[in-house]
């Protein structure tokens, strides 16, 4: 009889943004899926998988996100920036939603120059 091993099961981290400027800040377009920057002191590698319980501006349905880290902001990162980890949301039908449901919400700020919590 095989073993096969097994993989860790991934955290889950709820995330509640409760204002406009907060989702701007932390929203990646940069992803073609889209993605969340979630603040975390947590150690993450690129490709760990998390679930993100996601809570968005003036809305009280909570949107679950299956996503896998790509970017990470180590601790003391230059220019102050918050230590935590962006992640991008899965190819499928619910992610393109909640795409669409954060760039609505935020409007015209999503092509700002307003510096966010990534780039």
């Amino acid at each position: 009889m095989s073993t096969s091993p097994t993989s860790p099961r991934p955290s889950v981290i709820q995330l509640a943004i409760k204002e406009q400027a907060a989702l701007y800040a932390a929203y990646i377009p940069l992803f073609a899926e889209g993605g969340i920057f979630i603040p975390t002191a947590r150690e993450y590698k690129l490709g760990d998988d998390i679930y993100v319980l996601l809570s968005l501006p003036e809305d009280p349905q909570r949107y679950p996100v299956a996503g896998k880290v790509a970017w990470v902001t180590p601790a003391k990162a230059a220019g102050s920036r918050t230590q935590g980890v962006g992640i991008q949301f899965p190819k499928d039908e619910k992610s393109k939603q909640l795409k669409l449901k954060i760039e609505e919400i935020l409007g015209a700020q999503v092509g700002s120059d307003r510096p966010t919590q990534t780039i």
